[in-house]
């Protein structure tokens, strides 16, 4: 594969490598080497090199098990957020077109507009690498030492790079269920688990699709179980199925081309089975860490995890090699955080700025159509808890259910009552929550959230409007302006 890079360069084979030599000043060909193309490793490769430094990024996929691959971006891009929001959407405007018969009436399909899209966010990022002069190679990059990495292609072809500092951000796959039978011949993977599980039911459904959720304890685990539980009341009133406390045992494919599932029970020991066109297993993800050699160069990986132990500054137990995203221990698998937290990487190894990234108040959205919860994954033994069941107006004249339209604010008791936590189901909720993550980011009390003027209609002003406390008993219903 081709591989961009600019700069006065030559190839020279030594010892069966193809080295790649730039005129330099110093003993390294670079300042820093990224390993990992998605949106934490372009961050902060980019920013590297937006201060003055001589960067490489190596990125490359291989193929799932279907063969499928993909471009600059990783997961987020390609496989993960954009593509599963675009889909989202459909579901939305499937929903819409059932509402439409009380308005007007339309239909409308998405994958190849989808495709099409992600394609140009591939190039889109080429193109940026390019123009920040950070050389980008289609490379399988593994470390030799605290210094050095060699880059496999294709092809096969082996380059030799060295680096000041190395950053390794190559992120996660998703896992098969290595012990069920034909689970990895017969199905396909989500990026996720739980959540995006659920988000792929929720725009399954909406676009017309017959759906079953399997569930092996419960939904959303690390949610608050009410609001997980209002977002499955909600996916079954819309259609979507739930088997709960099920585990899979075994796929066979029939000769008409369906998918026989067969499942137990875990409460009753009951066996069941049924048949299905596809088959999407979401079941978490392994980072990807075991290509890298960090073994041999002794950096810390957790024993349970996989992934490489890092301190406050994203620091691994090795001078110079750095790691965060997926593969950080104890990180936020986000795509925000990644980014922001490769920036800051950026200026810190620049010698710019000495901030760290604050992982506290990581906000987290998942979008379930036709609505979305957002949270903040805080306990909800805090007490006062304000809670609020309210309508949208959109769902008025539609006659839509809005009984699982539920907000809950955690406040500390004392003073004006710190805002601890937030917690939004319905429709934007991730549009709602990011001005209201700001706020909590500095430290909002209750006393100010009812000090704010709602915009109206909105939704979003009824967190502004929320005045009766669990403790209190009322009915927390919303009726009227």
């Amino acid at each position: 594969m081709a591989a961009l890079c600019r700069g006065s360069h030559r190839w020279k084979k030594i010892n069966s490598f193809h080295v790649l030599k730039r005129k330099l000043t110093g003993k390294h060909d670079y300042d820093l080497v990224v390993i990992g193309g998605g949106s934490g490793g372009l961050a902060c490769s980019k920013e590297a090199a937006q201060l003055g430094q001589k960067v490489a990024v190596l990125d490359y996929v291989d193929p799932s098990a279907k063969g499928t691959k993909w471009g600059l971006g990783g997961t987020c891009v390609n496989v993960g957020c954009i593509p599963k929001k675009l889909m989202h959407q459909a579901a939305l405007l499937g929903t819409a077109v059932k509402d439409a018969q009380r308005y007007v009436k339309a239909k409308a399909t998405m994958a190849e507009a989808v495709q099409n899209y992600v394609k140009s966010l591939n190039w889109g990022h080429r193109v940026q690498l390019q123009d920040k002069k950070v050389t980008y190679l289609n490379l399988k990059g593994t470390l030799v030492d605290k210094h050095t990495i060699r880059g496999l292609s294709k092809a096969g072809k082996e380059t030799i790079l060295t680096a000041k500092n190395i950053v390794l951000a190559t992120g996660g796959r998703p896992k098969y269920p290595s012990n069920v039978p034909g689970a990895l011949e017969h199905g396909i993977t989500t990026c996720s688990h739980s959540d995006v599980a659920l988000e792929c039911a929720g725009f399954l459904t909406g676009i017309g699709l017959d759906t079953t959720v399997m569930v092996r304890t419960i939904a959303l685990r690390g949610f608050d179980q009410q609001m997980a539980g209002l977002v499955t009341d909600h996916l079954e009133s819309y259609g979507t199925r739930f088997e709960w406390k099920s585990v899979p045992t075994r796929v066979e494919k029939l000769s008409s081309g369906a998918l026989k599932v067969t499942w137990t029970n875990t409460q009753t020991g009951c066996e069941h089975s049924d048949t299905f066109d596809s088959l999407l297993w979401a079941v978490g993800r392994a980072p990807e860490t075991k290509a890298l050699g960090l073994d041999k160069l002794g950096v810390q990986i957790s024993k349970e995890t996989g992934k490489i132990i890092v301190g406050p500054d994203e620091s691994s137990s090795l001078p110079n090699i750095y790691a965060f995203g997926d593969i950080g221990e104890g990180r936020p698998e986000l795509t925000p955080t990644a980014i922001k937290a490769g920036r800051l990487l950026a200026h810190r190894l620049a010698g710019r700025s000495s901030e760290l990234m604050n992982y506290d108040n990581v906000r987290h959205s998942g979008s379930r159509p036709p609505r979305v919860i957002h949270s903040l994954h805080l306990s909800t033994a805090y007490i006062p808890v304000y809670h609020a069941f309210y309508k949208p107006l959109e769902f008025t004249v539609a006659q839509r259910d809005s009984s699982q339209c539920y907000i809950k604010v955690i406040c500390e008791r004392a003073g004006h009552q710190k805002i601890l936590g937030l917690h939004f189901l319905g429709p934007n909720a991730g549009e709602v929550l990011q001005g209201f993550s700001l706020a909590l980011q500095c430290g909002a009390t209750y006393r100010q959230l009812m000090q704010t003027v709602g915009i109206h209609p909105t939704s979003a002003e009824e967190l502004v409007k929320i005045n009766i406390t669990k403790r209190s008993g009322l009915d927390p219903t919303v009726t009227g302006c």
